[in-house]
């Protein structure tokens, strides 16, 4: 694993078109350079440009149009690999690039998961004609509430029409087809205050509506951009909207489940351009830094400034890692395997604030040249400071991760933590035993006999029976992205014991310290769990949750270590990182006022030292210093 370099970056791993178009979308940055990119963004000038070069090279119909809608064309296809590929590279660049892609990205979401053969075929043939898109959920007093709306459509003939406003809508001024989420007049919808308190019922949903709107259409009202950038984020107001039958994309809970979805396939994204960010930023500080001499030594040269580039390159090969591993769970879905859900929130909230501390480090490296007008850098710290905040906040993916802890830590990896839930009532002998060893090595032996001991384990234990997943860049259309089903069920999602794979590198110094640190967590679960209180105390499961996301982060870390064979003395400085990260999280939730006294004491059981090594940290951060020199953007 290395930083992407656009000079000498060949997308090997890809087929022609693919390598083609991501060749020519380097090739015509490049060839722009970095003054006129830099004054672009200053003077606030949309990219006009840019997207004639996507309408004459045709980049965003060929990678956003899936094979059911390309009339044949053997190139078009919804592939992640490469749309995360793409996604990368427009954030290497900037993020006002990388963001009307992202939008047009949303905003297909709901048109593509439909029914409605006319609407699909409209939008293929405006996305081989150059055009761009948008995504209406977002309202101003609204937020992140996915379940209020005051777009209000109107029964009128045989359509109808919608009245109401949206707000932070990318790409809300030019696109040629809105993804609008509204609710009809006549039916009910769900009351936000009490839907995570029950379980709507099917005719709870039955008010909701998605359909399509033209930004050009004159009851199309549009607004102000709401933000001081290159990009255009709209508020826009429809008046009378007509929408007719064929408008249509979703109706009732059909139509929630799209938006949820559409999220699910979007946010993704985020962690690439994140990296893509890192990635540049990092290019412009080593080669300052090496070239800075300040009282007759490098700025390379001073160990303050070798452990902030240490741990951010360090830092950085993890977000790589982990993000080329998730996109193999991701296209490797399906009904039975929804394991990506987990990931997929992991890469938009973690991997993108791991970016954010990047930036944050790099900026005592690179000082005050960081903030002058002919570098990236300001750019990169401006989008990594949004990137956590968009699609979700870090706060609503945090509590869409906690959904899947339980699963993950205990099910069915501990056949006795696993017969925990039957005990109640008749449980036979055999399953006491299973919980007498639930968090001991050999609980993993005892899963056949406690199967048969509790029937009901046998299908626990099944639905966590995943092959291997493959690494993915083969030139296949994923289209189970657009037949997720319902946004619900996820606490049925079950996942294989994540022990083993920590296990195999447990010879890395710093991945068996942290080992010890999961299981001592894994005990804290079992021992202090989470009152009902706690459980509706957001700001103490977020504690929870900083220390939970952290293992399948780490998982999927090192399964992608294991098929790149990444440097063991890389694979040891990332988690000397990780072990001091849970050591702090670990100290959080053990000062927060809401912990019991138990989970006080359990929580300072996760405390650990990594194990230092100067000689390994020397040659990683040597690795880190030869990137100096190796990449500057054309002038």
């Amino acid at each position: 694993m290395t930083l992407f370099n656009p000079k000498t970056c060949e997308f090997a791993e890809f087929d022609a078109e693919t390598r083609r178009l991501l060749r020519a979308t380097v090739d015509w940055f490049e060839a722009r350079g970095k003054t006129a990119l830099k004054h672009d963004d200053r003077e606030r000038i949309w990219y006009s440009d840019f997207l004639d070069f996507v309408k004459r090279e045709r980049v965003f119909a060929t990678f956003l149009t899936p094979a059911a809608q390309a009339n044949g064309d053997p190139n078009k296809r919804w592939d992640t690999g490469r749309i995360a590929m793409l996604s990368k590279i427009l954030g290497f660049y900037g993020m006002s690039y990388w963001y009307v892609w992202q939008v047009t990205i949303l905003g297909l979401g709901p048109i593509w998961q439909s029914d409605n053969a006319k609407a699909k075929a409209k939008a293929a043939a405006l996305l081989d004609s150059g055009e761009i898109f948008a995504f209406g959920l977002s309202e101003k007093e609204h937020g992140a509430d996915v379940y209020s709306t005051d777009m209000v459509l109107e029964p009128k003939g045989g359509g109808y029409t919608a009245t109401g406003s949206k707000h932070y809508i990318g790409n809300g001024n030019l696109a040629a087809m809105v993804s609008v989420f509204g609710r009809r007049a006549d039916k009910p919808i769900i009351d936000s205050a009490t839907a995570l308190d029950s379980k709507p019922t099917q005719e709870d949903y039955e008010g909701y509506l998605f359909f399509v709107a033209d930004s050009r259409h004159q009851n199309y009202k549009l607004g102000r951009n709401v933000v001081d950038s290159q990009m255009y984020v709209a508020a826009f107001d429809l008046e009378q909207y007509p929408v007719a039958e064929d408008d249509i994309l979703h109706r009732g809970e059909a139509a929630f489940h799209a938006a949820m979805n559409t999220v699910n396939v979007g946010k993704f994204n985020l962690g690439f351009g994140a990296v893509g960010a890192c990635e540049h930023a990092f290019h412009e500080a080593i080669n300052h830094a090496e070239n800075r001499i300040l009282f007759g030594h490098k700025v390379t040269e001073f160990p303050q400034v070798q452990a902030l580039v240490t741990d951010s390159y360090a830092r950085l090969i993890a977000m790589k890692l982990y993000s080329e591993r998730a996109i193999d769970y991701l296209r490797t879905a399906s009904p039975e395997d929804r394991r990506y859900l987990l990931f997929n929130a992991i890469e938009k909230m973690s991997v993108t604030r791991q970016g954010q501390r990047i930036i944050e480090d790099l900026a005592d490296v690179i000082a005050a040249r960081g903030f002058e007008n002919d570098m990236y850098f300001p750019m990169a710290m401006l989008g990594l400071f949004g990137l956590p905040r968009l699609e979700g906040t870090v706060h609503v993916n945090m509590a869409l991760s906690l959904k899947f802890m339980a699963n993950y830590m205990f099910h069915p990896s501990d056949a006795g933590l696993v017969a925990l839930r039957y005990l109640p009532g008749t449980a036979p002998k055999g399953a006491v035993r299973a919980v007498s060893g639930a968090l001991s090595w050999s609980s993993r032996k005892l899963t056949p006999r406690a199967s048969a001991a509790v029937p009901q384990l046998r299908s626990e234990f099944a639905g966590a029976q995943y092959p291997t997943v493959p690494t993915r860049r083969d030139a296949a259309d994923d289209e189970f992205l657009f037949r997720q089903g319902p946004s619900s069920g996820l606490g049925r999602i079950r996942f294989r014991d994540w022990r083993p794979v920590f296990e195999k590198f447990a010879h890395v110094p710093n991945v068996a310290v942290f080992l010890e640190q999961a299981l001592a967590f894994q005990t804290l679960l079992a021992a202090a769990s989470p009152t009902a209180a706690q459980q509706r105390d957001v700001d103490f499961l977020f504690a929870l949750g900083e220390l939970f996301t952290a293992l399948p982060y780490a998982q999927l870390v090192l399964e992608q270590a294991e098929i790149e064979g990444t440097d063991a003395a890389v694979l040891d400085q990332i988690f000397d990182g990780f072990v001091r990260e849970f050591s702090k999280n670990a100290l959080t939730l053990h000062t927060k006022p809401a912990a019991t006294k138990a989970q006080q004491t359990r929580a300072l059981d996760l405390v650990r030292r990594p194990v230092a090594d100067r000689a390994r940290f020397e040659q990683v951060f040597a690795q880190a210093r030869s990137q100096a020199g190796s990449y500057e953007m054309n002038a």
